[in-house]
């Protein structure tokens, strides 16, 4: 008996760990694997990016999730079953794939991942393909929607005044005109782009009164001459809106409303998805207040719509729409001495943009786009009955155009080319016959290139043939190298430089008009700039800290003015005319240079605080009629722009609350009452503005901010009264969706 058991006890000491050693690799052979290398659109490998295994509700096994090494390698290995394969990184679109795995199939997948042109990281306005934001060349910055949500921003003169560069000019609170300059140019002289579709008005600037943030995931500002890209109006810069895209299987939804004093009140709704191939966005908002004073009430309307198929990977369509309208009681400038609240004027406001994107690749190299843009604005300003010098007018502005690139991207070398035909139309009360036309045509090249992974270089221009002052050649330029590679608490160090030059078409009414007394004239050249910037820009502390430092310099040419006719002046005198006679003429010479200075900080994970400084020196070098403005002598600074200008901000996000205090300052700037030959200025202020957001529960926020917090007294142009105090308080609910 006992020899038994010892010869049992020793078949099981040997036979068993050799069933077990053959059953172990039976059972690994049962599972499926995949392996691959991920790339992006360049062909260098992408490292860090989240493998997710997703099995199906019919399928076993759980959720598999790997990250792909320094070589872009990744491996998983799952039981047999059908998986949602989910590929992500910051700055990169996500990919998703569905696959059924067979028992010990082994299969390989290699994926091109694209830069995800919504990320605060990529900049898509710089040049004409997605960039990585280290490598622009010329200054730029974003705001990202967190941003956006944590102001509680809802126009968008609102969110661009706290950026490097910007002043804003204001007649009014609630519904005057809201005009933006750029490092320096003029208010016409920034090229406005929603989802890529251009909203100015031809030759003119873009009212941004009724501009609002609704359903914008990201803004993107580019400092400097941008027309060999853009085209017309990229003078002294371009700013673009990002419409968001639906990224959740499960649909992410969102409502609010809020009211404050003046009685205003606001509110609206949000809805964004993926179902299946077809991805959707959609918002819609309205406002109404009364206003501070006799007549200043202001509606607004907003409607948001971003849709999207993907055939594949690379082959997708996208359409975004967008409406903003607007109305407006208009009581003039009422500091202005003697002056009273006008009660009948008003103005109203509607923007329409329309873009149509088709995106799609030929081979591994080739990326192609086919996109058309339409844009609509119409301006109504209604006169008061009792003013002999004033008049209804009606302006309303279409332009369609078809873009056509391609683009060959390699590791180290990017070049597009592209073609763009564009159609201008018109309708001015002013001016007849009804109906003005222009027809303008471009086309353009732009290269970028990486010798080393230091430094990137990239050039290009453009041939605008325009319908009315022919064809004109903008190049462009620029640079980026990094100085030093660095871990820390000194990180990387980063130059860039560029050179650019921005072309602007008259307007219809100056080229176009049929006052006898105040013709248009049709012989014209295009507004034109000269424009270099350079800069650094140093991460410290393993990257919480961020300061940069750009100077800049342009020249501005050939910009357009209204003459009166004198004897011996630009033009004949016409005696028939009772009040005089003029037209437009090339006349001015000016200049802008200055320094844009930036910092960001990261103290805490729940403290963030940024800041910066503008420089503007501008100055008028020529203008030939100073008996028309005698604010444009030579020598005097351009109007509404301040030398002096800043802003900081401080975020706490501590517990449920959310909290944001954001400062702005201005110094003194020149500016004209355009009634008096007596100059004018409007005297520096510095404004204090909140927001702030309670997590009530699980997607649930109550919501506060104040503008103007301490009631500060004071003006963006002379005569026009700033807004004062102003609250709102309100509830919203965001379902953030899920995949």
């Amino acid at each position: 008996m006992k020899n038994r058991i010892a010869i049992l006890s020793l078949f099981a000491a040997f036979f068993v760990p050799a069933v077990n050693s053959k059953a172990a690799p039976q059972s690994q052979s049962n599972k499926a694997s995949i392996d691959g290398t991920l790339t992006d659109p360049a062909g260098a490998p992408v490292a860090e990016v989240q493998v997710t295994a997703q099995p199906d509700a019919s399928s076993a096994g759980q959720v598999v999730s790997v990250a792909s090494s320094s070589d872009g390698s990744y491996s998983l290995s799952l039981p047999a079953g059908r998986y949602r394969l989910r590929f992500s990184r910051k700055s990169f679109a996500a990919r998703e794939l569905v696959l059924t795995l067979a028992s010990g199939e082994s299969r390989v997948l290699n994926l091109h991942l694209d830069l995800e042109p919504l990320s605060s990281s990529v900049v898509v306005t710089a040049q004409s393909v997605p960039t990585p934001a280290q490598q622009t060349t010329a200054p730029t910055d974003v705001i990202s929607r967190e941003t956006i949500s944590e102001r509680q921003a809802v126009s968008l003169p609102e969110l661009l005044e706290f950026s490097p560069g910007i002043a804003v000019g204001r007649t009014g609170p609630f519904g005057g005109s809201a005009s933006i300059f750029l490092n320096g140019g003029n208010s016409n002289f920034t090229k406005v782009l929603v989802d890529g579709t251009p909203i100015n008005p031809p030759g003119s600037m873009v009212d941004f009164s009724s501009v609002t943030t609704e359903n914008i995931d990201k803004v993107e500002i580019v400092r400097g001459a941008e027309s060999a890209i853009y085209g017309s109006d990229a003078v002294s810069g371009v700013i673009q809106l990002f419409t968001h895209r639906g990224d959740t299987r499960i649909p992410a939804f969102g409502v609010y409303s809020e009211g404050g004093n003046f009685s205003s009140a606001r509110g609206g709704g949000d809805l964004s998805g993926i179902l299946g191939k077809f991805d959707y966005s959609g918002a819609a908002a309205y406002f109404r207040t009364d206003g501070q004073g006799p007549n200043d009430y202001f509606v607004n309307r907003t409607l948001s719509g971003n849709f999207g198929y993907s055939f594949s990977g690379t082959n997708q369509l996208h359409l975004s729409l967008r409406n903003n309208t607007s109305d407006a009681g208009i009581p003039g400038p009422t500091l202005t001495p003697g002056a009273v609240p006008d009660l009948f004027q008003g103005y109203g406001q509607k923007i329409f943009s329309a873009n149509a994107r088709w995106e799609f690749t030929s081979g591994s190299h080739w990326h192609h786009q086919l996109i058309g843009t339409d844009s609509y604005t119409r301006q109504r300003s209604f006169a008061n009955p009792g003013d002999v010098f004033s008049f209804d007018s009606v302006l309303s502005f279409n332009r369609a155009a078809v873009n056509a690139q391609s683009s060959y991207v390699s590791r180290n070398f990017i070049a597009t080319a592209g073609y763009q035909y564009e159609v201008e139309n018109a309708g001015i009360n002013f001016v007849l016959p009804g109906h003005l036309r222009r027809n303008n045509q471009a086309g353009y090249l732009d290269f970028r290139y990486t010798p080393v992974s230091r430094l990137t270089l990239d050039f290009g221009g453009r041939v605008e043939a325009n319908g009315n002052f022919g064809t004109r050649v903008v190049p462009r330029i620029g640079g980026t190298y990094v100085l030093r590679f660095g871990k820390g608490f000194f990180g990387d160090t980063r130059y860039h430089a560029f050179y650019g030059q921005g072309i602007k078409e008259p307007r219809f009414d100056q080229t176009f008009g049929t006052d006898p007394c105040f013709p248009g004239n049709p012989d014209l050249k295009p507004e034109a700039s000269k424009n270099w910037t350079t800069g650094v820009e140093q991460k410290l502390a393993s990257d919480r800290w961020k300061l940069s430092a750009d100077y800049f310099y342009t020249r501005f040419y050939d910009i357009v003015s209204f003459a009166n006719c004198f004897p011996g002046g630009l033009c004949q005198v016409i005696p028939s005319c009772q009040f005089g006679n003029g037209t437009f003429f090339n006349t001015d010479l000016a200049f802008a240079r200055g320094v844009n200075l930036a910092f960001e900080v990261r103290l805490r994970k729940w403290l963030f605080i940024n800041g910066n400084y503008t420089y503007d020196d501008t100055r008028v070098v020529k203008f030939e009629n100073p008996f028309s403005d005698p604010s444009l002598v030579p020598g005097d600074h351009l109007i509404r722009r301040p030398v002096n200008s800043g802003s900081f901000g401080v975020n706490l996000n501590v517990a449920r609350v959310n909290w944001n205090f954001i400062g702005y300052f201005t110094g003194v700037r020149a500016d004209s009452n355009f009634a008096s030959a007596t100059p004018v200025t409007d005297p520096g202020y510095a404004r204090f503005d909140m927001a702030a957001n309670y997590n009530v529960t699980r997607g649930l926020f109550v919501t506060a901010r104040a503008v103007n917090l301490f009631d500060k007294q004071y003006q963006d142009a002379f005569g026009y009264p700033a807004l004062g105090r102003y609250y709102m308080l309100g509830l919203r609910y965001a379902f953030t969706g899920k995949n």
